[in-house]
């Protein structure tokens, strides 16, 4: 009887054993089952790499820093770009209301013409460009004279803030004693612009009486500063 009861009991000890196992089987197999609650607190938690699919909205409980991180990353490429785009963008005309415009008295003893130098400062707070002829007149007793280009190759400059470019203006000077055409003011529109400041002359206070073939004034490319430049 001994022999048998020794026997059911060992036979029982293995069928706990067995019971154990299978539970322990079950136990993880419901660990690795993707709609056990330990799988989706793992997901949850998954901020980096889940973020660019659920957005950082959703884990900002839980992955702020990554969030934050995200969202630095994002606006200095931002910031960047922005930084690119304005220095590559291309530098507007200078405008008349950006320029500050003064004349003055350039001539050269011994040179058989007068010589005015017109002087365009940018003060607009930015760069722009500016190239070519300037609209040249002189307001004469006579009426109105405009100015003759001198066919001189005009170049294109960017004028800086705060920098200065200059162009001449050529006109003969009256030798010939009589009272001949009184200049009473100059008349300067910039490059590619309509708008015109009228300044005072700063020249010799006559021209000659010509028998009226063309203007005697004559007007240079902007950058180029004339006589005595």
């Amino acid at each position: 009887m001994r022999v048998h009861r020794l026997t059911f009991a060992a036979l029982a000890v293995a069928a706990g054993l067995s019971l154990t196992a299978c539970q322990n089987d079950n136990a993880g197999t419901g660990q690795s089952d993707p709609s056990s609650p330990s799988t989706v607190s793992s997901s949850g938690g998954g901020s980096d790499s889940g973020s660019s699919d659920q957005g950082g909205a959703k884990n900002s409980a839980g992955t702020s820093s990554a969030t934050n991180s995200g969202t630095t990353s994002s606006g200095g490429t931002g910031t960047a770009a922005g930084t690119g785009s304005n220095a590559n963008a291309k530098v507007g005309k200078c405008r008349t209301d950006e320029l500050e415009i003064t004349a003055k008295d350039n001539t050269i003893d011994g040179d058989p013409d007068g010589t005015v130098v017109v002087t365009l400062t940018n003060h607009s707070g930015r760069n722009c460009t500016i190239s070519g002829y300037a609209g040249v007149d002189l307001k004469t007793n006579a009426g109105s004279l405009s100015a003759k280009r001198t066919g001189q190759q005009a170049g294109s400059a960017i004028l800086k803030n705060g920098k200065s470019t200059y162009f001449p203006v050529n006109y003969p000077v009256n030798k010939s004693g009589g009272s001949g055409v009184r200049i009473t003011g100059l008349v300067v529109t910039p490059p590619d612009e309509t708008k015109s400041v009228t300044l005072n002359w700063p020249g010799a206070a006559t021209l000659p009486v010509t028998d009226g073939s063309g203007s005697p004034v004559k007007v240079g490319p902007v950058g180029s500063a004339g006589q005595g430049g």
